[in-house]
Parts: C-alpha cells; structure tokens; sequence
C-alpha cells in the first residue's frame, strides 16, 4: 500500500514539473516576440537559471513556485523593454525614428523581428538654417515663404520672405512638363525606364521600376499628378539631345520667362540645387497654367497605369484636390529634406484667380493647413496686403 501511495505522488510530482516547464518556455517565447533581443537574451538567461531550479525541485509547491518566478522575468524584461523604447520616444523626434529587422533563434527555430534601433534628427532646412521661420505673420503660418498674387492684375495680396532662394523640390516638375510639351515629340511615343533613372542621390525608391514601359503622355500624368520621379527622370532622357539637353532647355525657359533667382539641376527636383524665390514661382506657375494638359493632368486625383508588368494606381499629393470646397486650377507640391514641405496651385477664390506660393512648411499637413489660412482670410476680405517679408527690400537668401 505504502509503495501504491509513493508511485502516485511520484507521478503528480513529475507532472506538476512539466506543467510548470512548459508555462516558463511559452512565458519566455511570448516575452521573446514581444521585446528587443537585448531584452530576449536577458530573459532567456533568468530563465534558464529558474529552469534549473525546476529540475533540482523535489516538490509539487516547489515546482509552482518556479513557474511563478519564471513569469516574473519574462515581465520584468518586456516592463524593461517598454521602458527604454519610451525614453527613446521622449529623447529625439518620433518622425526620425529608423527600424532595423534583426534575427535570432530559439529552440532551433529561426525568428525575425522589427524593432528601433536609432533615431536621428532631421537636418534644419535651408529655411530653418537663414532664419526664416523666425519671421513673424499676421496668419502664424508654418511655411517660412509664403506668398500670394492676383492673378490677373498681379497684385501681391500677402507677402512673407517672397525674395528668398531656397530649394524647390518637386515643384520642379512644372517645368519639367512645360520644357517636354515645348518639344512637341509624340505623345504616344513608348518610353521606358532604366538604371539611369533611378535617384543616386537621395536613394528613394519609385513603384515604376526599372523596366516599366509607358507612352509619353502617361509618364506625364503621373509626374505631374503623383510627383513620380522616375517618369519625370525617364521624359527628360527622351528628349532630343538626351538629359543634358533638356536641363539646358529648362533653364533656358526659366531665362525666357524672367526668373532671374532660379536654377535646374535635375527634371525632378531630388537636388538642393534646384532652387528659386516664391517671386519666380508665380511667374512658372502663371506659365504653366497656360498648357491645358498640365491644368488637367496636376489635378486630376487618381490614375491608373499598365507598365507592361502590371497595372499600378496612382493617386494625388494634394488633398485639397479632393475637398470640393476647393476650385483648383493647377497645383504641384514638394519635399525634400533641404525644402521642406512645398505647395504651388492656381486656386480661384470668390471668382478671383489667385497663385498661391508655400515653401519650407514644417509638417506634413502644415502646407495645406498654411493654403487653408490664406483662403480663410482672402475668404474674409483680406482687410489689407499681408506685406511681413523680412526680406522685403533685399536681394534674398
């Protein structure tokens, strides 16, 4: 009978083992996915040492006990985890975060992860780095160069930092698409894109990839439309004399035109050195307005195009296009690291055409929200020209 009864609590005691040997791996396994492999190879380590007093337990409390510790350190190393991530957070901006897919193998099976590993700043744009942004407006706008005409007569009706020379980013593209329709070449010509159109400088990618055919007219729409930089990339090789011809072309209409503050070094404007004032702006966008398929083409809100692959959807950088609120009569924006957030449109306003120009804006949004402000207060008279250029009677940036 003794034997019967010490056979029994034998075989709860090696139950009650297992059951707690396989709470403390699933603790470890969950906490694994659940926190950096700093954290992992932390828990793993308690855990391993809380597994060996398992093995050494002669008792059922004894083996509860462990399970509870080994749920403990898997806790205490995701509350660890936690913590640091959000002092990460609180230490550098959320908007620079970068993340990094990292490996490691547990129990011979392979696992990957994505975590932070770095934050880096974003660089003061060329706006940021003159000043600009310190000039104070009535309307408390986050462009640093704000500046709005009527079209028709020309009257600047507000003003801020109009003369400066910054960077325009894709705002380029205006005259990427003037400069291809001046050449009057086919528009159903098939155009199709290669490594010499991909962007060795700022190392962006693009959904058209290297292969893609379109004809010439489509490559413009969703230049224009969606800011696709290897169409943009892809018409300037096309044209008569190649890329440098075309570059030459674009500068030399910027001359025609009587922008004296601007330069082109690119057709897409994934370059600093495309620069220009709000001023010339204007008179590009006024020029541009001129051509109905770029009117058409910048605002449309979505286009689909076949690459000879596949079929891919485009859709509008500006959300303004699609707020019926709105009457837009051309538009492009812009964005690189050095501009800023970037906004050019024709817009009528109380059956009043007006050119709009906002460079250097300092969120994603803001540039809407600035275009929003101005139309609010054209909206309400505009009691007076908005003239708080801090270069006002000065040669720029």
């Amino acid at each position: 009978m003794k034997t019967d009864m010490f056979s029994s609590l034998k075989v709860i005691h090696g139950a009650a083992r297992s059951t707690a040997l396989s709470v403390a791996v699933s603790l470890v396994v969950a906490a694994a996915f659940a926190t950096p492999v700093s954290s992992f190879a932390a828990t793993a380590a308690a855990t391993a040492k809380t597994s060996k007093h398992a093995k050494a337990a002669k008792k059922p409390a004894a083996a509860a006990a462990t399970a509870k510790v080994s749920g403990k350190s898997a806790k205490a190393g995701k509350g660890a985890a936690v913590k640091t991530a959000a002092a990460a957070d609180d230490d550098a901006p959320r908007a620079s975060a970068r993340r990094k897919r990292v490996s490691f193998t547990s129990n011979g099976r392979h696992h990957s992860v994505v975590r932070r590993v770095a934050y880096e700043p974003r660089q003061p744009t060329v706006g940021q780095a003159f000043g600009l942004h310190e000039t104070p407006d009535a309307l408390m706008l986050r462009s640093s160069v704000a500046y709005v005409i009527d079209q028709n007569s020309g009257e600047p009706l507000f003003d801020k930092n109009s003369r400066a020379v910054v960077p325009i980013a894709s705002i380029t593209k205006l005259m990427t698409s003037m400069v291809v329709l001046d050449s009057k070449e086919s528009m159903t010509d098939q155009i199709e894109v290669t490594d010499e159109d991909r962007d060795y400088e700022k190392n962006t990618g693009s959904r058209l990839s290297v292969g893609s055919v379109l004809s010439r007219e489509d490559m413009l729409h969703i230049a224009l439309m969606a800011s696709e930089n290897r169409a943009a990339a892809a018409l300037s090789r096309y044209f008569p004399g190649g890329r440098p011809a075309f570059l030459a072309a674009m500068n030399a209409k910027a001359k025609q035109l009587g922008m004296t503050d601007t330069h082109f070094e690119n057709p897409t404007g994934l370059t600093s050195q495309n620069v220009s004032s709000a001023r010339d702006l204007v008179k590009m966008v006024n020029a541009a307005y001129q051509y109905p398929l770029i009117r058409k083409f910048s605002t449309d809100r979505s286009y689909e195009v076949y690459t000879g692959k596949r079929s891919l959807a485009y859709n509008s950088t500006n959300a303004l296009v699609r707020n019926p609120t709105w009457d837009i009569g051309l538009q492009k924006t812009g964005f690189i690291n050095e501009a800023g957030e970037c906004l050019v449109m024709q817009a009528t306003i109380h059956g009043r055409p007006m050119i709009m120009v906002l460079l250097d804006s300092s969120g994603k949004y803001s540039r809407f929200a600035d275009a929003t402000r101005l139309r609010t207060w054209l909206d309400n008279g505009g009691d007076q020209p908005r003239i708080t250029s801090a270069d006002a009677s000065g040669p720029g940036t």
